[in-house]
């Protein structure tokens, strides 16, 4: 492994706040940009990013409010994909990144969705693993989800299920596995996130957006207007054990993408914490295909 392919840690200010992120690769190579999802941070990528690093210059940010970055109080800063998108675009350009392949898991999809429908032009592929982007993917279990977001009374508060708690963290690792993918799981993962999300304020920070997913649910025809318009390549990776977000998902993609590869993992909605070598390999292969079709970055 040439040094430049071991990740490297830093952190940059953007907008008055500390943005951690792991990097691996070289400059010149086209960015593959990993965006994680609730609860977990960057560190869900630690096995995948020198893997990747041969094909590419991986970027992986903890989201505000995740991981190692800050995680100003509700009053100081909005929680809202939108907004996360906001400081995601202004780290890549801090960081000399113009255009990039985007991973897409769980709360990162709706903020890769904005990256990409602001500029299309600058998505040279979709990486989804266990992201939602249709109805299909939104079995009963969200029902209770959906009661709120069409009225956020105390009543239907009442009645979401209890997930912003140590429990919660840990089931979003484990709850749906079978005993003999539950064994590979390690724990440290959902400690390490539970660590991060008990900082002041930071509870409330994690129920802001999931209120605010129900705008990205109301985004769903557009996204499907940017799939059928733009066609991005798409590389599709999925636990199928996944309790949150419902297998028949996958076929909102095959519906509409013409360039689409499927990979369904015996595993659950934290993939890469069971199958990261195998899933390292089929990214790395598409992002060289990808590129090698389209002209894109230096030599591999």
């Amino acid at each position: 492994m040439e040094a430049i392919d071991k990740p490297r840690h830093r952190s940059v200010d953007i907008g008055g706040l500390e943005i951690f992120y792991r990097e691996a690769g070289a400059e010149g190579r086209p960015c593959v940009l990993l965006l994680h999802g609730f609860p977990s941070s960057s560190h869900s990528f630690r096995h995948a990013l020198s893997p990747l690093a041969r094909v590419g210059r991986v970027i992986a940010p903890d989201l505000p409010g995740f991981g190692f970055s800050s995680a100003p109080d509700v009053d100081e800063y909005d929680y809202t994909f939108a907004n996360l998108a906001d400081t995601v675009e202004a780290f890549l350009e801090q960081i000399g990144v113009d255009e990039f392949f985007v991973y897409l898991h769980d709360f990162g999809a709706p903020v890769g969705y904005h990256l990409a429908t602001r500029h299309p032009e600058r998505v040279l592929g979709l990486i989804v693993q266990n992201g939602n982007a249709h109805e299909d993917g939104l079995g009963s279990q969200w029902d209770s989800a959906k009661a709120y977001w069409a009225d956020p009374s105390e009543a239907n508060r009442a009645r979401l299920p209890e997930w912003l708690n140590f429990e919660g963290v840990r089931d979003e690792y484990v709850s749906g596995l079978p005993e003999r993918v539950r064994v590979l799981q390690p724990p440290e993962p959902w400690h390490l996130d539970w660590a991060r999300m008990t900082r002041p304020g930071n509870l409330e920070a994690q129920f802001r957006l999931f209120r605010d997913y129900a705008n990205h649910v109301a985004r769903f025809g557009e996204l499907a207007d940017y799939h059928r318009t733009h066609q991005p390549p798409c590389l599709v990776l999925w636990g199928r054990h996944d309790a949150y977000f419902d297998l028949a998902e996958i076929m909102g993609y095959a519906r509409v993408l013409d360039r689409l590869e499927l990979h369904v993992y015996d595993a659950g909605h934290m993939l890469l914490e069971t199958h990261s070598p195998e899933c390292a390999a089929v990214m790395a292969a598409f992002v060289r295909d990808v590129t090698a079709g389209t002209g894109v970055g230096g030599p591999l």
